[in-house]
């Protein structure tokens, strides 16, 4: 694990529209959504609310690797990419439920821990 550089933590505070999360299941296959209920839980932690992804959590528990790409207002984007981890109760799920939208089903947490980073094809972590 890693944490996210400065000027990544900023973008990330300065964000604009839904990010998209990437998995793949078990034979490879990739597997592509938007999110909107997203938040960094800490530097080295980005977590996804889930409110309806039952194959991206399908592939989380069969142990996909993820990476979530989100752009900044200005149009910049960045690709943070590692392991994934699924939660439907503890500390990180019970913070996902007082952010999360009421009206959404807020099932589990995707929990994304920051290994790499990159801006287009700049690798910046």
């Amino acid at each position: 694990m890693a944490n996210l550089p400065k000027v990544v933590s900023l973008a990330w505070d300065n964000r604009e529209g839904p990010a998209v999360l990437a998995t793949a299941d078990i034979q490879g296959g990739p597997n592509v959504i938007y999110v909107g209920a997203v938040k960094k839980y800490s530097e080295d932690t980005l977590v996804i609310a889930n409110n309806y992804f039952n194959k991206t959590q399908a592939n989380i528990l069969t142990g996909s690797r993820g990476a979530l790409l989100f752009i900044t207002k200005e149009g910049k984007a960045y690709q943070v990419k590692g392991t994934l981890e699924y939660y439907s109760d503890g500390p990180i799920f019970d913070d996902m439920k007082q952010w999360n939208s009421p009206e959404r089903p807020g099932h589990g947490v995707a929990v994304l821990r920051v290994e790499q980073v990159f801006s287009g094809p700049e690798r910046i972590l």
